[in-house]
């Protein structure tokens, strides 16, 4: 079955696999999920990634993800550029992410970085995704 939307169907099986409060879930790989990851990963959003080996010699990532007393660390993981609708962004144009809270992944022409990277840089490029964050305290409770 081919995807029309990988990176898509990436950030669905993250929310997916969080909704049923999973420890770990396991996607295709490629390079460009791994850039991903890797930024998620350095940021906090993610325990971590693994590269497995499966049957018929495919290659797969796990992921192991991260939740904060019961609750899932991203509360919000949105594709923005899509196939049907790339969206740019220059290097002093990149929004911040809920005041700086959550974070936005852009793909420049010097590989896949975050936000504040692309800023720092004064690189823009395609925008692939914003996450954001939720703390407990966050919550309202009446």
């Amino acid at each position: 079955m081919t995807l029309t939307d990988p990176i898509g169907d990436m950030f669905a099986r993250i929310r997916n696999g969080q909704m049923r409060s999973l420890s770990s879930i396991d996607i295709p790989s490629s390079n460009f999920r791994q850039n991903i990851l890797k930024i998620l990963k350095n940021e906090g959003y993610i325990k971590d990634y693994y590269i497995e080996k499966t049957e018929n010699n495919k290659v797969s990532l796990k992921i192991n993800l991260k939740y904060y007393e019961g609750d899932p660390v991203i509360k919000e993981i949105k594709r923005i550029s899509k196939p049907g609708r790339r969206v740019y962004s220059r290097a002093n144009s990149i929004s911040k992410v809920m005041n700086g809270l959550g974070l936005a992944i852009l793909s420049t022409p010097k590989g896949v970085m975050s936000d504040s990277e692309a800023r720092k840089n004064n690189i823009g490029g395609e925008i692939i995704c914003r996450v954001f964050w939720c703390l407990k305290s966050e919550k309202k409770i009446y």
